[in-house]
C-alpha cells in the first residue's frame, strides 16, 4: 500500500504541470499593463506598449514579481544619480511572499518589496485563467506611482 501511495504521489509530481494549465502555478511574462482610472474612467499603458518582467506562482505556496516600463533610461554614469535611481524605482513593481487563492481572487501577502509601504501588506488580485494567458486585476487602490484610485489589468503569458 505504501509503495502504491509513493507511485500516485510522483504521478501526480510529474503531470501537475498538465493539471495545472489552467491555474496561476508557473512563471508568467508581461505582455501589457493597463491602468484604469476610477474618477475618469481613462486607460492608459502605465508601463508603455512593451513593459517587461514575470510573475511565478510556486506549488509552495510562494510568489515572486518583477515587472519595469518598457523604455527605462539607462544611468549616465556607472553610478546613478538620485534623479536617475527615483526614475528607475518609479518604473518598476517587484515583490516577493506567499500566496492564497480563493475562487477568482489570489490575495499576495508581501514579505519583501520595492515600495516599503507593500512590505507586510496584503494585496488583493483578482485572476482569470485561460490556456497560457492569465489576467490579473488589482483590486481598486491608489497607484503608488501617481495617487490616483484605478485599477490595473496586467496580461501575462505563461513561460512554464
Amino acid at each position: 500500500m505504501k509503495r502504491l501511495t509513493a507511485t500516485v504521489a510522483w504521478l501526480v509530481v510529474l503531470v501537475s504541470p498538465a493539471l495545472c494549465a489552467d491555474t496561476i502555478v508557473g512563471t508568467w511574462r508581461i505582455e501589457s499593463f493597463v491602468r484604469e482610472v476610477t474618477a475618469t474612467g481613462q486607460r492608459h499603458n502605465e508601463f508603455g506598449e512593451k513593459p517587461s518582467g514575470y510573475i511565478s506562482y510556486l506549488p509552495d505556496g510562494r510568489m515572486h514579481a518583477m515587472l519595469v516600463a518598457d523604455n527605462r533610461a539607462k544611468p549616465s554614469g556607472g553610478v546613478p544619480t538620485d534623479k536617475e535611481k527615483a526614475e528607475l524605482l518609479g518604473t518598476m513593481i517587484a515583490y516577493a511572499g506567499t500566496y492564497e487563492i480563493d475562487g477568482d481572487k489570489v490575495v499576495h501577502d508581501v514579505e519583501v518589496s520595492w515600495n516599503q509601504l507593500w512590505t507586510g501588506s496584503k494585496q488583493v488580485r483578482f485572476f482569470r485563467a485561460e490556456g497560457d494567458t492569465l489576467t490579473i486585476t488589482t483590486a481598486v487602490a491608489k497607484s503608488p506611482r501617481d495617487g490616483q484610485e484605478g485599477r490595473t489589468m496586467v496580461v501575462f503569458r505563461r513561460v512554464y
